[in-house]
């Protein structure tokens, strides 16, 4: 059935204009898409590193304060497909101006709030556009790019989430030592009216970014296989989060180093993560499984060495940024895999693979708290993050063998 509906779609499509920009126009409309996903991974990763500062400044314990960092990602998650469906029919260009709106609001909310409560719901909204802008912006890069490229379209979108954690989140970790956790918030609302500026003066005003039926989605949603991955990027993924979220304790109580250097070992977090997914957005569109196994794989050698030797700074160091890369190594392939699983309904399939990467950030930084709240010490949170991790690979193993087996896709 879907199938049909995709030829449908597909022969409709073939008569938009298609033809991908040439030249400056199309690196300045992608560049504004990658801005729009700097702004909104600075908002998401600089929580993190900001956690001691307005923990402290509410009257909080940081366990506490992690209700923040989980609503977020409860607005990610629904927020995805609730926006998406809601937003089907919209010109993909009108829904990323809408989505980024919102998201300067949720940071305006989130600079201004008086109390853990106020700030709970501001992080919500700041995180409800934040699926869907990955779901419309991955459809959009497709169409800048060509066909055949889906992972290196999502790709480009995620480097900007993924130069945030080199660049934006340091810089704000640093904003918010030096002159106040508001002030960071702030200063990302005022990129995110930035951004938008760049949406509106860049994308162009295209036919063929039109929205499509929501029935289509709908049918997306009764897929089991999407669910099952959605399932295995929420395992797969959580220990990223698992470390991330306690850089900053890893890093001032675990090694001993000055709080100057957490906004270092962030950098490096991000400088793996970037390469991770410029990697794998390649391989997600050369090879079925390639980038997810070996990139969870990998993340398991990441995460021993952490748990093990992270006590030592320049250890941690390398574990951090093997970490970042591995895990960022498998996340254009799930996207790909994801689409695959309902080519029909590709802003959708984005929305939910961010979903499932908030539910893999809920799991991690409760399972990472958890683990060092148990008495096992902060290098505990890793060996958190090797069991969700696993249980990622061995769910995935389980899926690719109810799969039907699939024939090569040409470069």
């Amino acid at each position: 059935m879907h199938q049909k509906a995709y030829a449908a779609q597909c022969a409709d499509c073939d008569h938009r204009p298609h033809a991908p920009l040439a030249g400056y126009r199309q690196q300045l409309a992608l560049f504004s898409l990658a801005l729009g996903s700097f702004c909104i991974g600075t908002s998401e990763f600089a929580s993190m590193g900001i956690l001691q500062l307005f923990a402290a400044d509410l009257g909080v314990g940081i366990p506490r304060a992690t209700y923040a960092i989980a609503a977020y990602a409860v607005g990610v998650v629904l927020g995805g497909p609730l926006v998406t469906l809601a937003a089907a029919r919209l010109n993909r260009r009108t829904l990323l101006l809408a989505l980024m709106a919102l998201f300067v609001v949720g940071n305006l909310l989130s600079a201004a709030a008086p109390n853990l409560a106020a700030m709970v719901v501001a992080r919500f909204i700041s995180g409800l556009p934040q699926g869907a802008y990955f779901g419309a912006g991955a459809v959009v890069a497709s169409h800048f790019v060509g066909r055949g490229q889906g992972g290196k379209a999502f790709a480009l979108v995620m480097m900007g989430l993924t130069i945030a954690t080199i660049v934006g989140s340091p810089l704000a970790t640093f904003l918010g030592q030096q002159f106040g956790w508001r002030q960071t918030y702030l200063a990302v609302a005022i990129a995110g009216v930035a951004s938008l500026l760049a949406l509106r003066g860049w994308v162009p005003r295209t036919d063929a970014l039109r929205g499509g039926a929501v029935g289509h989605e709908l049918v997306a949603l009764g897929r089991p296989g999407v669910w099952a991955m959605m399932g295995v990027a929420a395992l797969g993924v959580a220990s990223i989060f698992a470390v991330y979220t306690f850089i900053g304790p890893l890093v001032t109580d675990a090694n001993g180093l000055k709080p100057s250097w957490v906004p270092v070992a962030l950098a490096v977090f991000g400088v793996g993560m970037t390469v991770g997914n410029l990697v794998g957005g390649r391989l997600a569109d050369r090879f079925e499984s390639a980038g997810l196994v070996s990139g969870f794989a990998a993340a398991l050698v990441a995460l021993v060495l952490l748990a093990t030797w992270g006590a030592s700074p320049g250890l941690l160091m390398l574990a951090l940024f093997g970490v970042g890369a591995a895990v960022m190594l498998a996340i254009p392939t799930i996207q790909v895999q994801l689409t695959r699983r309902a080519p029909e309904a590709p802003t959708l399939m984005g929305a939910m693979n961010l979903a499932a990467l908030n539910v893999a950030n809920a799991i991690g930084a409760w399972a990472g708290g958890q683990a060092i709240e148990a008495g096992f010490g902060l290098l505990a949170c890793a060996w958190a993050g090797f069991v969700l991790t696993s249980a990622g690979l061995l769910a995935y193993g389980l899926v690719a063998l109810r799969a039907p087996r699939r024939s090569p896709q040409p470069a």
